[in-house]
This record gives structure tokens, sequence and C-alpha cells, in this order.
């Protein structure tokens, strides 16, 4: 299998070429979720059928590969490696990255830098700091823009507050929760009551490691931070006592609690978790009813978000700088994410707004609007232990961890496997 390289990578032609004029409009995207906010709201678009509309004369074509098994950025790096040769009507234009990998693709030569696009510093003055932070290339060029921020709070079960703290008042619920050890210690009041704290020990892992003091590799060496060893020592506890399980993100009983028959007392998430992970859509469900509440939590955190990236070659690098501009920093538009999709947009001003308007609320959240407390978050995320490391070694380490809290190893031989599987990911590594 072909795949791109963390380090800077010929194409074959200057970082930054492009051209106009081009008939096919090929974006690459592993969800629905881009296509359904420029399809119901980029000016002039027209929706062919799922995968195919126009913008003017240009056919725009979705090629979409899902996440699991790294089937996306497989087939993303096969096409990239294809660009220089490949028909102008085949070529990339855009494609979307998440923060874990982004590094792995602007540090190379098939992402073009947003200015020359011609998207200048002050066009992008209000949106946040990190989201850029996450798209800059070793040499700090910015290579791509999102228009979401994706800071996460604890999202926790109302009916259950009520009955375990006599009230489901934000405020209220965040003194049970407000660090870690008050968390843990609410753990067992929570199982009094017949709840889980969480559903897996592997709800809180973001929280923890997006609160490290050094990234996952320092010069060359693979590094496990004290705050990650915190969150090990914290849910084996929780493990061993009972307070949560060990379930898998995304598995059929980690979902069970977004369900009341679940007994789950929180999770953590950003905004796009009420939309794609809560089941708020399905009737019965937590979310359905308006039964989730949001409150900040133990610690700041912020999981995943999407970066559009322009394609070193494309054909239509106005239309790209367009789509871009108008996603990212169009008020309105980020406005409208905001009110139909309960999504956290990229522009400050817009957000600032919305966190004081009394005419918006979360439905999910039982008419809560939670977007100052975003607002909060976003503020003071700290980007700076990003590697084009993160993906494999945050994958790693919890699978490795989960042997340890089900006590199917040692801490030590847990620590082993993970190292071991690391540098089978990343040979150029050693610990």
């Amino acid at each position: 299998m072909a795949m791109l390289t963390g380090t800077l990578v010929a194409c074959g032609s200057e970082p930054g070429s492009s051209s106009d004029g081009g008939k096919v409009l090929n974006i690459y995207c592993w969800n629905n979720e881009f296509r359904d906010r420029v399809v119901a709201l980029y000016p002039g678009y027209t929706k062919t059928d799922e995968t195919h509309g126009t913008i003017g004369d240009v056919s725009v074509v979705w090629h979409e590969t899902p996440n699991e098994g790294n089937a996306y950025q497989n087939n993303l790096d096969e096409t990239l490696l294809k660009q220089e040769s490949a028909a102008a009507d085949d070529k990339i234009d855009m494609f979307l990255v998440e923060a874990d990998y982004a590094l792995k693709y602007v540090d190379t030569d098939y992402t073009m830098a947003i200015a020359d696009l011609g998207i200048t510093s002050e066009d992008i003055a209000n949106q946040y700091k990190y989201t850029q932070d996450v798209v800059t290339d070793s040499n700090g060029v910015l290579k791509g823009l999102s228009w979401q921020g994706c800071p996460g709070v604890m999202f926790y079960n109302r009916e259950a507050a009520k009955e375990i703290f006599g009230s489901d008042d934000p405020a209220t619920v965040q003194e049970y929760v407000k660090d870690w050890a008050t968390f843990n210690a609410t753990a067992q009041t929570v199982s009094d009551n017949g709840y889980k704290i969480v559903a897996s020990a592997n709800d809180t892992y973001r929280t923890y490691s997006n609160n490290v003091t050094k990234p996952w590799v320092v010069d060359g060496k693979i590094t496990v931070d004290d705050n990650i060893m915190n969150w090990v020592n914290d849910s084996k506890a929780l493990v061993d006592a009972g307070f949560t399980g060990t379930h898998d993100l995304w598995s059929a009983d980690w979902s069970a609690g977004f369900f009341p028959e679940g007994k789950v007392f929180c999770y953590f998430g950003p905004a796009w978790f009420v939309n794609y992970s809560m089941s708020a859509d399905t009737e019965g469900s937590i979310g359905y009813n308006g039964g989730w509440g949001a409150t900040e939590g133990p610690q700041g955190f912020f999981w995943g978000g999407t970066w559009i990236c322009a394609a070193s070659g494309t054909d239509n690098a106005s239309l790209v700088k367009d789509i871009m501009l108008q996603m990212t920093t169009n008020q309105t538009i980020m406005t409208d994410i905001v009110t139909k999709y309960d999504d956290f947009v990229n522009n400050k001003p817009a957000m600032e707004a919305m966190a004081a308007d009394p005419n918006y609320s979360s439905k999910v959240l039982g008419g809560q609007n939670p977007l100052a407390m975003y607002c909060a978050g976003v503020d003071g995320l700290d980007l700076s232990n990003l590697s084009k490391y993160d993906q494999g070694c945050n994958e790693e380490f919890q699978k490795a961890m989960k042997n340890y809290s089900e006590g199917n190893a040692t801490l030590d031989e847990a620590l082993d496997l993970f190292y071991k599987a690391v540098v089978e990911k990343y040979p150029d590594l050693t610990y």
C-alpha cells in the first residue's frame, strides 16, 4: 500500500500550483457532515443526488469513504500519489482531514497554502486560533480551514441528576464533577443509585490526553505523559470498583447509555457528539426527549473537528477558495450552521452573539443554551503538543490499556504492548 509520509513529499509540481476552469470538482471525505452543510447553505449549489451536484457549470462529485479500518486515508493516499498524472476531471480538488492526522497531510506538498489561493489573514481574523494551529505545517504555513470548533463538555442525564443530586441544574451538577478527585468520588454516589458514572473508561480518555505537558514523541522517542498515566490509574480504579466498563467507543454496549434503560450518568464530547453520536433522532432515547444537560466537567478539552484542505494541482482554485471562505468565514452561513445543526462554528463574533441570544436553545439539552460554555472552553485550548503520531499512539494506547483494565495484563505488560504496536506502525520511532 503506497502511503504518504509525515515528511515533505514532492508531487511533481511546485507547492501551491493550481489553475482554474476545471469542469469537475472532486471532494474527498469520510461522511456526509460537510456535504450536508454545503448542499444546504453554499450559495448556488444544486443537488443532483446524494454524491453529485453542480455549482454553476462545474459538476461536483463527493468521494465518500468511511474511516473504518483506515479506509479513508488509504484511499486518499493512493489517489494523491496519482495526482500529477491524473486526468483533469479526476484530480482531487479538496479533501477533508481530522486533527489526529492533519499534520500527515499538511506537512506535504499535496496541500496548498491558503495564501496561495488568495485567502488573507484578514479574511480569517474571526476564526479561533487553535483551528488554524491544527493545519499549520512545520514551516508555519497555514494549509487548511475549518467551519467548526470542537471544545468539549460533559453531557449528563438530567433525570439521573435529579434522582441522585436532587437537581439537574448545570451549576449544581458541576460541583460534583469539578475536578477529577471530585468526579471519581462522585462515581460511588452515582453507583449507589444504580448508574455507571460513564459508559466506558474510554469516555474520559480525550479529556486527560488533551491536557498533557508534552507530545507523544520527543526527539524520536515515544513518551507517555503523566496526565495520560493519571487516566490509566483513575480509569482502572473505576473499572475495578464496577463504576464503569471497558466498552469500545461506538459499540452497542457503549451506546446503550443513550437510552434510559442504559443507566449511564454522563458522556464527554463536543457539539458534534450531540448530533452524530447520542441517538437523538431515535424515539425513546434520552436525547430525543431533551433529557441531557451540559456542564464544564473536570477539565476543558477538544475532540475532533474537520478541516478543509485544497489539493495541489486543483484546476478549480477559485471555486475551492470561495467554498472555503463561504463555509468558514461567512457569518450568516456560520449562524445558519449553528441553528440548523447545533454545531459550534469557527467564528468568534457569531458564537458570542448566539451564546447571549435568549432565543437559541438546544432541544437535545432540554432547552439549554450551551454555547457560552463552549466559547469559554475553546479560548483555553492549547494545541502545542499535537504531533503527526497522535492517531496511532492514541488508538494503540487505549487498546493496550484495555488489557490492563480487564485484568488480562499487568501495567508493564500493557505498556510493552503499546510501545511495540506503535513502533510497528511508525518504524522511525524508539522507546
